[in-house]
């Protein structure tokens, strides 16, 4: 009852000012003295000192919305490097009293001013300081120079650039508008993979300025998410088989058709990995047959770098033959996950039934045979950013060991703690402001492991709710947090392996509709986009509840053995992991 009254109260506010607002058009608002007029009094926002001569404003339309882009330049406090803030105003008429932010992928921010437009939200990017908005990555500018960090970089890109964008976009939202300075400005941040991590940053460092966000897959605990994206590529040298890439594909389709029908229902859709690793043995595929016709091939890429993106093109040539006793070893070795020499975990490993993309090999034309082949996803990483070295990959994986990729990620987790890593569990601003989450991932994700983020998930509980009973604090932790896991999904997206499994596409409508009206959402709506179920919209059942098709429909069931195949604890690290 208190969501609705606080919406109500919040409503009548909003309306005190909307007849203001809406009776002005935008070309009268679109001015730079009225920007100028709009940005809050230097000495209010602490660090951030303003430059009202660098204001510029012009209308423009996008996607048949008419906005004021506006450019905003500032200085924080006491140096002299130019951050540069760049904002999408909507018509009054489309005004809806929020503020939007997107994610961005990879080692970007988002430079799209215009994304809020259809949710009538004001949204906004920036440069960082390092010429963000104009397509430099940070990890071109993460080294002043060989074992020289750029931290100013490094912490902008990490969550300061966004914080500040939202702490000096909100009160000139309300400025530009003509709004009370305390008028209510809903704040929403919406994003996926590094996007995702982006939008955590802000929930961690910023929370009482977020209403609500929907973030998928996260990129976050930067220091084993990155370099245990080579560990599928030092599985392969470390057991000196290099399986050719249809060997593994065969690996992932017979275990998609063997746990298809686990949870009740056959559609080409593993809803259940935890079942299928608990009731598939991965050895049952040697002997099958496999055959790929000739193809130029892509490995995993997804862009964490603009100069080398992490992608491996390469023309190979047909490829049959049956699965070796050889790569399913390789296949097992990295679904079970990176382990020291002491037989402690280093970190977790994707889904069963995932795509082994980290483990793709190229093919070598002279000698006819498949080798190694280091993803840059993390050997630019390990490379940049844990070696210092101003390099974009790593040249080859002699001497590395097991041992050494838990030192990697050890460096990386302590070096980038308070930046990167972006796993601070208590969330407690977050909350006791009012903001809910929608946390989504990909349930055979190949990029990042959806056990990634049920880890965090289960800190932010442990952490906030400590000394209770899992049911009160899975009860209370609901009403503001709650993660989905969508069956079959890849990365960020559909999975083309199991084209006929659900995806979200509302996430933004349920969040506002749950912050704004107080509409607790009991479960995810995803719609299948394939097949015989095509147009089919499922529930998503919220983690820890299991989805299990029984008697015609779709049911969340609590099945407590199952859910802890998801459950790690990394204890080669003695610092915890959260």
């Amino acid at each position: 009852m208190r969501q609705y009254s606080r919406a109500a109260v919040a409503t009548a506010a909003l309306a005190a000012t909307a007849n203001a607002a809406n009776s002005s058009t935008l070309a009268s608002m679109c001015t730079v003295a009225n920007v100028q007029a709009a940005l809050p009094a230097n000495g209010t926002l602490n660090g951030i000192e303003l430059l009202p001569a660098a204001v510029t404003a012009n209308t423009a339309t996008s996607s048949s919305y008419n906005y004021c882009n506006v450019t905003v330049t500032y200085l924080r406090t006491g140096t002299s490097n130019e951050v540069i803030l760049q904002y999408g105003f909507p018509s009054p008429a489309d005004f809806q009293y929020r503020f939007y932010l997107a994610g961005g992928f990879g080692y970007t921010l988002s430079t799209d001013t215009t994304s809020g437009l259809e949710y009538g939200a004001v949204s906004g990017a920036s440069d960082a300081g390092y010429g963000a908005l104009s397509g430099t990555t940070y990890d071109e500018v993460n080294l002043y120079g060989n074992g020289t960090i750029n931290w100013d970089a490094t912490h902008m890109f990490a969550y300061q650039a966004l914080g500040e964008l939202t702490l000096v976009g909100k009160p000139l939202t309300r400025g530009f508008y003509g709004m009370a300075d305390d008028a209510k400005v809903y704040t929403y941040f919406e994003g996926c993979s590094d996007g995702g991590r982006q939008g955590m940053s802000q929930l961690q460092r910023y929370g009482g300025e977020y209403d609500g966000a929907a973030l998928g897959a996260p990129a976050m605990r930067y220091g084993q998410q990155q370099v245990n994206h080579v560990f599928a590529a030092l599985v392969e040298q470390t057991m000196d088989y290099y399986p050719p890439p249809c060997e593994l594909a065969k690996v992932v389709n017979a275990t998609i058709a063997a746990c298809d029908a686990l949870d009740g229902r056959t559609d080409g859709v593993i809803n259940r990995s935890d079942l299928c690793q608990r009731k598939f043995k991965l050895s049952s595929v040697i002997g099958e047959s496999y055959y790929c016709a000739a193809e130029t091939t892509t490995s995993l890429g997804f862009d964490f770098s603009k100069r080398s993106d992490g992608t491996s093109t390469q023309t190979v040539p047909a490829q049959s033959g049956n699965v070796t006793a050889e790569g399913v070893a390789v296949a097992q070795a990295i679904v079970d996950g990176l382990f020291n020499s002491k037989g402690q975990r280093g970190y977790l490993s994707f889904q069963i039934g995932a795509e082994f993309e980290d483990a793709a090999s190229t093919y070598d034309n002279t000698t006819g045979t498949w080798g190694l082949d280091i993803p840059s996803t993390g050997g630019e990483f390990i490379a940049r950013m844990v070696e210092l070295l101003d390099e974009d990959n790593l040249s080859d994986l002699n001497n590395v060991t097991y041992d050494t990729m838990v030192d990697w990620m050890n460096t990386a987790m302590v070096r980038y703690m308070d930046t990167l890593q972006t796993t601070l569990p208590d969330l407690t601003p977050f909350q006791s402001h009012g903001g809910k989450l929608i946390h989504y991932h990909g349930e055979q994700d190949p990029s990042v492991p959806t056990a990634s983020s049920i880890h965090y998930w289960q800190s932010v509980k442990n952490i906030m709710y400590p000394g209770v009973s899992t049911a009160k604090a899975l009860k209370e932790l609901e009403e503001w947090y709650q993660l989905y896991l969508i069956p079959g999904a890849a990365h960020c997206g559909r999975n083309t392996l199991q084209p006929n499994g659900p995806y979200p596409a509302d996430n933004m409508a349920t969040i506002i509709d749950w912050v704004e009206n107080g509409v607790q959402p009991t479960f995810l709506n995803a719609t299948v986009a394939a097949g015989t179920y095509k147009g089919e919209v499922q529930q998503l059942c919220q983690f820890p509840k299991r989805p299990l098709w029984k008697k015609g429909a779709w049911e969340c069931v609590t099945d407590e053995k199952s859910v802890e195949t998801f459950y790690y604890t990394f204890d080669a690290f003695k610092t915890p992991v959260y």
